[in-house]
């Protein structure tokens, strides 16, 4: 793909997107959010694809909005620029039948920070740290960071981030269970193999529907997840990694799950 201001590159069922505008630290202006929305669409649709990573290329992660670019349009509604160009971007996340990770290499604020947020695993630089920063110029949190955050961490601390604008490092983050683990960056791509490995060779559809359950009960009750469970059970008793991983268990070996 011929991408301006990310780049995309797909290796052994491991499809590596990162954003590609490191002499701003990554911030986000129209035409990378829909550079975005548009690699989300080729992941989704490509079987080849088994795990994605999301990263920064250079010293941050994502500043977020690129506020130089949005004082050129002084008028612009915000509820439409969240509705064409970051809200799309998080639902795909969300939904997309395969797991992200993040491979978190610095600094993520703003939007940046819903982006990391909204991704399946979450692995950081000591270096790295995540900050709420809308506050800041007088804003509220968007791009789904109000929906991620008390799920998270509980409500109390997800108000004291939010309207306080607080950074919080790494080690803060894994502590309070907002990422998943925090390594050395010079060990920040081996951590982050660690999981691709393991995702790149594990049953997609299975892995996908746990994605989409766990999604469903942050809003269902008991019973709708019960029935949500069972119909989920039997499209994954149906698969063909279901039947190699059976087969496998028989004959004792390492079942070799194809994604399907």
């Amino acid at each position: 793909m011929d991408y301006k201001f990310i780049s995309y590159k797909l290796d052994g069922g491991v499809a590596n997107i990162a954003l590609n505008r490191p002499e701003v630290y990554n911030a986000l202006n129209d035409e990378i959010t829909f550079e975005l929305q548009d690699v989300l669409k080729v992941v989704a649709k490509d079987a080849q694809v088994r795990v994605v990573v999301l990263t920064g290329e250079g010293k941050a992660f994502c500043s977020g909005q690129d506020l130089k670019a949005a004082a050129a349009h002084p008028n612009r509604s915000f509820k439409e620029s969240l509705d064409k160009r970051y809200n799309p971007i998080v639902k795909a996340m969300r939904q997309l039948p395969k797991p992200i990770v993040c491979q978190l290499n610095g600094v993520a604020a703003g939007a940046g920070c819903s982006l990391v947020l909204a991704c399946d695993i979450i692995v950081a630089a000591e270096e790295a740290t995540l900050i709420e920063v809308f506050v800041q110029i007088g804003l509220v949190p968007d791009s789904g960071s109000s929906f991620f955050l008390p799920r998270l961490i509980g409500m109390a601390k997800a108000f004291e981030l939010c309207s306080m604008g607080s950074k919080v490092t790494a080690k803060e983050a894994v502590a309070m269970g907002l990422i998943n683990k925090v390594v050395p960056t010079a060990e920040l791509a081996g951590a982050v193999k660690f999981y691709t490995d393991y995702f790149a060779n594990a049953p997609t559809k299975a892995i996908g529907l746990i994605k989409r359950m766990l999604n469903k009960s942050a809003t269902a009750s008991l019973d709708d997840m019960l029935e949500y469970e069972a119909y989920c059970q039997e499209i994954a008793g149906s698969t063909a990694d279901h039947h190699e991983g059976v087969k496998a268990f028989i004959e004792k070996r390492k079942p070799a799950f194809v994604g399907k």
